[in-house]
């Protein structure tokens, strides 16, 4: 039991899920009177917090008239939510009925080629035998065109949402190329920390909104490729060039204060520059470089919602700004199920890189 209970405390502070711990320790009998104590604390008195916001919500908005009319209350949320989630399943159908449709035109395409082919054989002159070869050709370019169709149905929120997780994690990924060895070399030499430190302080408060057009008009004149849309390409280098400079500090803060008895032993044993940096430098700096990412995740995800609500990238900014041109009440209730949705992926992404934080950090757990 003993044993168990270790490992459900473990789990949940790897989980970065320790507010829990007072229920698993209460289950287990340990000072009851004090676990009480801390479940009301921390997690009783957010839950009837949470309920008190509900209830003040719905009562100013029942009294809060806009231009798409009342304020949505929860309830009218929370049934906006439920048409979404159903427009989902709907979606789903309809894809599968889309594509058992195309399938059997192709295979209908199919046995027209064949039959075709099949005539071209028969003893006839020249000229029907091409026309006929010809049409098992077309018969056999519209079976493949049936297969290799694509449904295009209205995009759903999980599209949506997944459309945005893509942008920022490519917004983030390229950051994190840029930042992590500018943040070494930085933290490595005073000379290049100085040189950098200008243009850090410069570009470091620029809104996204100043980044856009110019992310917008350089993939317009450098990116000539079709595997990504240049929507895409242009929020996430918005997300990149706002998230970038909080890994790049503390990458520069985290080399910058690695013992130094280290890097003297790395001396002694006359350590490559690689070696060093590999086995000494980024090891001892990972506690901060993760705490630095998980910065940059945050900013990134908040930033790429304006971003893409600037481009038009098909994500969750879209969404909002197409819900708003609508001009009607559930629309605006649709505005609120996205901004919980935004919320609650957000905080998620923040967890887990909590997680990776925890996992390669020497220290204990800081509260989060």
């Amino acid at each position: 039991m003993k044993k168990l209970k270790h490992l459900l405390l473990k789990a949940l502070d790897v989980a970065a899920l320790s507010v829990f711990e007072p229920v698993v320790r209460l289950c287990y009998g340990e000072d009851p009177k004090a676990q009480l104590n801390k479940i009301g604390k921390f997690i009783v008195i957010p839950i009837l917090a949470f309920i008190a916001f509900l209830g003040i919500w719905h009562v100013a908005a029942s009294n809060i008239e806009t231009k798409f009319g009342s304020m949505p209350t929860p309830p009218v949320v929370w049934a906006q939510a439920k048409v979404m989630v159903n427009q989902v399943f709907e979606n789903m159908e309809a894809k599968q009925a889309f594509y058992v449709e195309q399938e059997q035109l192709a295979q209908g395409h199919e046995t027209k080629s064949a039959q075709f082919a099949a005539a071209a054989e028969l003893p006839k002159n020249t000229a029907q035998k091409e026309a006929f070869l010809a049409e098992a050709k077309a018969q056999g370019q519209l079976a493949e065109n049936a297969r290799n169709a694509s449904y295009a149905g209205t995009p759903t929120i999980v599209y949506r949402v997944v459309h945005s997780l893509k942008t920022v994690f490519l917004g983030f990924l390229i950051a994190t190329l840029i930042a992590l060895p500018i943040g070494i070399l930085c933290g490595l030499s005073p000379m290049f920390m100085a040189a950098a430190s200008p243009l850090i302080q410069i570009f470091k408060p620029v809104s996204p909104v100043a980044w856009v057009p110019i992310a917008m008009i350089l993939v317009g004149a450098l990116y000539t490729g079709t595997s990504m849309e240049p929507a895409m390409i242009s929020s996430a280098i918005v997300v990149a060039m706002c998230s970038l400079w909080p890994t790049l500090v503390n990458t520069a803060l985290g080399v910058a204060s690695i013992d130094k008895d280290h890097m003297n032993v790395a001396k002694v044993l006359r350590l490559g520059w690689w070696t060093r940096l590999f086995k000494i430098v980024i090891p001892s700096s990972l506690p901060l470089i993760f705490a630095g990412l998980r910065i940059s995740l945050g900013v990134g995800w908040m930033v790429l919602i304006a971003a893409e609500l600037l481009v038009q990238n098909p994500g969750l900014g879209q969404f909002v700004w197409d819900r708003f041109q609508d001009n009607s009440s559930a629309a605006f209730g649709q505005i609120f199920v996205a901004v919980f949705i935004i919320g609650i992926i957000g905080f998620l992404l923040d967890r887990s890189m909590i997680i990776m934080q925890r996992s390669v950090s020497f220290d204990a757990p800081v509260a989060a």
